[in-house]
């Protein structure tokens, strides 16, 4: 991967991440580095990173969902998101599955507190 790129979701797995987001008015889908991503309260809960769907799970989660096949995330090699999960690569295939990791996602990181927006450079 070049410097600087990350990659990016095809089409059909941007709907598929797109069917399986809750539709509650709490949440906010947004792009993030060409994928996508959805919030809560300012809390980033689930996304995608290329073809891989992540989960932000409490320690328990992760480990649950590490001893089926989940993954670490690393957006960059040995640079690890601590609170996030990749979903078996299957994940496509099992939608009941992935819905009930991306609730249990959404419910860990709704009770976050909400995250405040940064200043931006320059401003005050």
């Amino acid at each position: 991967m070049a410097k600087g790129s990350f990659p990016k979701p095809d089409p059909e797995t941007r709907a598929a991440f797109e069917e399986l987001v809750p539709d509650d008015p709490r949440v906010v889908v947004r792009p993030m580095f060409g994928n996508v991503a959805a919030f809560v309260n300012g809390n980033m809960f689930t996304g995608l990173f290329g073809g891989d769907l992540f989960v932000r799970l409490p320690e328990d989660g992760r480990a649950e969902l590490l001893a089926v096949g989940g993954s670490t995330f690393e957006p960059m090699p040995g640079r690890g998101m601590k609170e996030y999960v990749v979903l078996p690569s299957d994940w496509r295939d099992r939608p009941a599955e992935s819905v009930g990791w991306i609730d249990r996602s959404l419910d860990w990181a709704g009770e976050l507190p909400a995250k405040q927006p940064k200043k931006k450079a320059g401003k005050r």
